[in-house]
Formats: C-alpha cells, structure tokens, sequence
C-alpha cells in the first residue's frame, strides 16, 4: 500500500508541476529541457519505488499512475470544469492587429514569440493578425486579416 500512496502523491506532483510550468514551454523542449525530463523521473523513479527492486513493486507502480492517469482523462471528459482545469482553455494574445499585454505576461509569451509563428505562416507583422491564440498544446494559432 505503501507503494501506492507515493506513486499517487508523485503523480498529483508532477500534474501539478506541469500545470505550473506552462502550456508554451512543454511545447519546445530544448536538448537540456529533455535531459533534465529524463534526471526528474529517475528523481521520480527513486522517490517513489525507493529500494524496493521487485517487480511486483514496478508493477504496482505503474499500474497506480496507468489508473490515475485514465482517471484524470476519465474525469476531464465528464466534466467541463475539470477539463479547464486540466487541459486548460485557449488564451487571445492578440486581437485586432493589438496584443494583449495581460494574457502574455500572464503565459510568458514575448510580440518575438508571436512574431516568429507569425513569420511561420507567411503573416508579416502583428499588425496584419485578426487573431494569435495559445492552444491548449502550446502551439501559437495565427488568422490573418
């Protein structure tokens, strides 16, 4: 039981970690980001397996993340506000040509940001967007004018 209730807490950890750390920098790791996701769960592995070897332990484990995490899809498809919660919802960075200082503070998003998904889709400048949104997996949708 032991087993479970620290794989259980390690999951409500990083759930929330990742929740914490934002939609737009899971999106691009860098090289270092990778490495570093790898040592966190080695970090994760020890925590919660400790010194238990067995495989019986290894299968507790990962049966109880395997069953949290269908639980979670489970709950975020049954109920709308948890889904916000979890999945998080689209966010306006810009409207009309103008940006909106408040979400991109709010996300961490520089006008360079916008600027280079913009380039990405043949859009020239900021002026020519009638909308930028931050999708729910990081990603940046831009509509021209």
């Amino acid at each position: 039981m032991d087993l479970v209730i620290r794989a259980a807490v390690v999951f409500g950890f990083v759930f929330l970690l990742t929740r914490i750390t934002g939609r737009r920098e899971l999106s691009q790791l860098e090289p270092f980001d990778v490495i570093l996701l790898v040592v966190v769960g080695d970090l994760v592995q020890q925590g919660v397996t400790q010194s238990d070897y067995s495989v019986t332990g290894a299968l507790i484990v990962i049966s109880t993340i395997g069953v949290l995490s269908v639980f979670v899809s489970w709950i975020s498809y049954r109920f709308k506000p948890v889904r916000r919660a979890t999945e998080g919802e689209p966010v306006v960075l810009v409207h009309d040509g103008r940006p909106i200082e408040r979400n991109m503070r709010r996300e961490r998003i520089t006008v360079e940001d916008i600027e280079e998904e913009a380039r990405q889709k043949q859009i020239v400048s900021i002026a020519d967007l009638r909308w930028a949104i931050l999708e729910n997996d990081g990603r940046i949708s831009c509509i021209s004018r």
